[in-house]
C-alpha cells in the first residue's frame, strides 16, 4: 500500500480552505503587479523624473521629524507641517496632508523619520502588514487566513496611500482574536488602538456588558501609560496642539469638506456627498452609532458564538465612525475573517457565496465608483453577521 493511499482524503473543510487561500493568493498577485506597474510608470512612491511622491505618509513622516527636532507641537500647524512635508520630498506639491494623531503616535513617526523619506515608507507598510497578516492567521486557524489577509482589496488602497491601515486591522485583530485565551494582551492592543481613538468608541460599551474587566482595565492602563509616556517626551505643549486644531481640523474635513465628501465612506460621508446638510449628517451617523451600540451590547451578553460578536464589533467600529477612509477598511478583513472561521467549520451559507464576492468588488471599484463603495462592503458583512445570527438562533430554538 502506497503512502498516498495511506493518507487521510481531503475533508470539505481542507477543500474549503484551498479555495479560500487560492483566491486570496491570487488577488495577493494581483496586487503585486499592479503596484510593480505603478511604480515603474511613476506613480508610486517615486514619480517619472525619479523624484520621491508625495502622499499620505508624508504626513507621518514629517511629524516625526519635527519631533526629532524638539517640535512636536509644530506638527499641528499646518503651514509649518506642510514646510516640513516639502522637506520630506524635495520638490513642492499642490495637496497638504494633515498630522491629525494624538502625540502617542509621535513615537511611530520619529522612528520612521530617521529614514529617508523614499525608504521610510516602504518600511512602514512591510513592518505593519507582519502583524495584520499574523492576526488574520490566528482568527482564521488555517494557512488560508496568511492569503485572505494579503487578498484584501483594501489592503491595494492602503499600500498606494502609505497609511495605517494594516495596523489598525492589527490592534482590532489582536484585541478580538486574543481576548478569549489573552485577555490581558488583548486589552494591550486595544490600548494601543488609541492612537485611533475613533475605532474605538464601542469597545468599552462591550467590554462593561460583557464584563471582560481584564481586557477593559488592561486597555485603560496602556492607554494612559503612552498618553503619559508622549507627554514626558515629546512635552506638553504637544498635546496642548492637538486640544487645539482638532476642532480647526473637524470643521475643515467634516464641516466644509475640504478632503472630499466622497472619499469619507461613512455614513456621514454618504449623506453630504449627496448633499444633506451637516444636522442631517451627524443625525443619522449618531443614531446609527447608537442604535449599534445598543445591538452589540445585547448581542455580548447572548448566547451567540464568540465569531459572530467578534465580527460584529470590529464591524461596528467601523461603521459608528463619520471619520473613515477606504485604507481603514483593512480592518473590514476581521470580521470577514471570524466569518471564514464559522464558514469553514460549518460550511458556507447561499448568502456568504454571494456577499463575500460582492464586497470584494465594492472595494476594488473604490477608484472608479466615486462614491462610498467601503460603506456599502461594511454594509454586506454586517447583513452576513445577521444572517449568521438568524440562522444559528433559529436552529438552536429547534433544537429546545
Amino acid at each position: 500500500m502506497s503512502a498516498q493511499d495511506l493518507a487521510a482524503p481531503d475533508t470539505p473543510q481542507d477543500s474549503a480552505a484551498r479555495a479560500v487561500g487560492l483566491i486570496g493568493l491570487t488577488l495577493a498577485l494581483a496586487y503585486a503587479v499592479v503596484l510593480y506597474g505603478a511604480y515603474v510608470g511613476g506613480h508610486w512612491l517615486f514619480d517619472p523624473q525619479g523624484r520621491p511622491i508625495a502622499n499620505d505618509f508624508v504626513n507621518v513622516w514629517a511629524a516625526g521629524k519635527l519631533a526629532l527636532e524638539g517640535h512636536a507641537a509644530d506638527a499641528y500647524d499646518w503651514t509649518l507641517h506642510k514646510a516640513m512635508e516639502v522637506r520630506a520630498v524635495g520638490h513642492a506639491f499642490d495637496n497638504y496632508y494633515g498630522w491629525h494623531y494624538p502625540p502617542m503616535f509621535f513615537f511611530a513617526a520619529a522612528i520612521l523619520a530617521q529614514m529617508p523619506y523614499a525608504a521610510a515608507m516602504p518600511v512602514w507598510l512591510g513592518v505593519t502588514l507582519l502583524p495584520y497578516v499574523a492576526a488574520m492567521r490566528g482568527i482564521v486557524g488555517e494557512r488560508a487566513g496568511f492569503f485572505v489577509a494579503l487578498g484584501f482589496p483594501a489592503g491595494l488602497w492602503n499600500a498606494t496611500a502609505g497609511q495605517n491601515g494594516f495596523l489598525t486591522a492589527a490592534l482590532i485583530g489582536g484585541t478580538l482574536g486574543l481576548m478569549e485565551r489573552h485577555p490581558a494582551l488583548a486589552g494591550v492592543c486595544l490600548g494601543l488602538l488609541s492612537y485611533k481613538p475613533h475605532f474605538g468608541l464601542l469597545f468599552p460599551i462591550v467590554l462593561i456588558a460583557s464584563r471582560r474587566w481584564r481586557v477593559f482595565i488592561t486597555a485603560a492602563i496602556t492607554a494612559f501609560a503612552m498618553a503619559a509616556a508622549s507627554w514626558i517626551v515629546f512635552g506638553h505643549a504637544a498635546w496642548q496642539a492637538f486640544f487645539r486644531w482638532m476642532p480647526v481640523t473637524g470643521g475643515v474635513v467634516l464641516g466644509d469638506g475640504a478632503a472630499d465628501w466622497q472619499r469619507l465612506q461613512s455614513l456621514f460621508g454618504l449623506i453630504r456627498s449627496f448633499g444633506g446638510g451637516e444636522a442631517l449628517a451627524w443625525s443619522a451617523q449618531s443614531a446609527l452609532a447608537v442604535m449599534l451600540a445598543i445591538a452589540l451590547a445585547w448581542l455580548w451578553r447572548s448566547r451567540a458564538v464568540f465569531e459572530l460578536k467578534a465580527a460584529a464589533l470590529a464591524t461596528g467600529a467601523l461603521l459608528a465612525t463619520p471619520y473613515l477612509y477606504i485604507y481603514d477598511l483593512v480592518a473590514l478583513a476581521i470580521p470577514v475573517a471570524f466569518l471564514l472561521r464559522l464558514a469553514l467549520k460549518r460550511g458556507f451559507s447561499a448568502a456568504e457565496m454571494i456577499g463575500l464576492p460582492a464586497l470584494t468588488l465594492l472595494l476594488l471599484a473604490y477608484p472608479y465608483a466615486k462614491t462610498q463603495v467601503g460603506f456599502a462592503a461594511a454594509l454586506v458583512v454586517a447583513l452576513l453577521i445577521a444572517q449568521r445570527a438568524w440562522t444559528g438562533a433559529r436552529h438552536t430554538a429547534v433544537q429546545n
